[in-house]
């Protein structure tokens, strides 16, 4: 199930339909996608994206996509997208993902993320496209019991985001078991940073970032004044929480390699696997690349643990790497680099 060459990528272009393809990691999926000779079709209800970022996906590529605006808990719209597109496969890519926002308001996530997900699943099986490529999360793991995280681990959630994507595992995973027919790759995120090495597009929060990087270059950016560090007592070498960071554009291509493993061979399958870099990065490492890179300092404030949050999170990226011949390439300096070109050049995010 290997990747061999870009060649052969381009011998077996197919149709994409992409569900939140104006997001953040949808668009460099869908960047990658493009370039290596797909046909694109992005839906998208842009509640928290813009159109624009389509518009760059297309000047970086130098290929147009299908644009279809609708929201994934409309069946009829779904379906009819579906159709229109000729679809050979679906990368879902849309909901919600902050898990702040999810403690308060956990019955929109599990509206956008859960229900969502069965309205397409059913408005592909009426279409009879049965191959999806979905946006899973390391939040499935829970508290880790051991390191580095294996796919085998443990499955549990903390927060209601971790347990919408839990619940759409198990939703897939039972599909599979009525239906071996379908071909499904659960690919669990760890921590996306970083942005197209273009500057066009990028991780664009609307209001206060709910990750790490964007609030960091929008510190030294002087859109804020300091950023909150929460705990410095954790058992780490600096006593900040430790993630497994992984750029953005790497993630995107290991969506690619899962493509064409789905299409290879006869039989349906059903496979979770990890997408991280196996290396763990302190919130301080982070701070002190970025600073490094821009010549700016981050002011930052020691705040509590936050409820929730474990010390040390990393991948073991093996599965990814025997099943789709896929690793990531960027290390961190590249991911702050590009992040913060990306914020540089776009301080208002797609906002001109």
């Amino acid at each position: 199930m290997g990747i061999e060459s870009t060649a052969t990528d381009l011998a077996m272009t197919k149709s994409i339909f992409v569900t939140g393809g104006a997001g953040y990691i949808g668009s460099h999926t869908c960047v990658e996608l493009l370039c290596a000779g797909h046909s694109v079709t992005v839906f998208d209800n842009f509640c928290n994206s813009t159109p624009e970022a389509l518009n760059r996906i297309e000047r970086i590529s130098g290929r147009q996509l299908g644009r279809v605006q609708g929201d994934v808990r409309d069946p009829r719209a779904l379906e009819d997208a579906l159709r229109a597109s000729g679809t050979t496969a679906v990368m879902h890519f849309a909901g919600l993902k902050a898990v702040g926002k999810s403690v308060e308001m956990p019955r929109q996530y599990y509206d956008a993320n859960v229900v969502g997900t069965l309205c397409l699943l059913d408005a592909m099986e009426r279409c009879n496209v049965k191959t999806l490529i979905f946006s899973s999360s390391a939040t499935v793991y829970g508290k880790p019991e051991h390191l580095p995280l294996t796919e085998e681990h443990p499955l549990s959630a903390t927060n209601p985001y971790g347990r919408t994507k839990l619940v759409v595992e198990d939703l897939l995973r039972d599909t599979f078991a009525a239906d071996a027919s379908w071909r499904f790759a659960l690919l669990r995120y760890f921590n996306p940073i970083g942005a197209h090495s273009s500057g066009l597009i990028g991780e664009a929060p609307q209001g206060t970032p709910d990750n790490l990087l964007p609030f960091v270059t929008q510190v030294a950016m002087g859109k804020r004044e300091f950023l909150n560090v929460w705990g410095n007592d954790y058992e780490t070498p600096d006593g900040t929480g430790v993630r497994d960071y992984i750029h953005v554009v790497d993630l995107a291509i290991g969506h690619l390699r899962a493509l064409q493993a789905l299409g290879q061979g006869s039989s349906g399958q059903c496979t979770a696997i990890n997408l991280g870099t196996g290396i763990g990065y302190s919130v301080f490492d982070v701070v002190r690349t970025l600073e490094q890179i821009s010549g700016r300092r981050v002011p930052y404030k020691i705040r509590p643990r936050r409820p929730g949050d474990v010390a040390v999170c990393y991948a073991s990226p093996e599965r990814a790497e025997r099943l789709l011949g896929w690793r990531a390439e960027r290390d961190l300096q590249t991911m702050c680099t590009d992040a913060w070109r990306w914020q540089s050049q776009n301080p208002q995010g797609y906002e001109c």
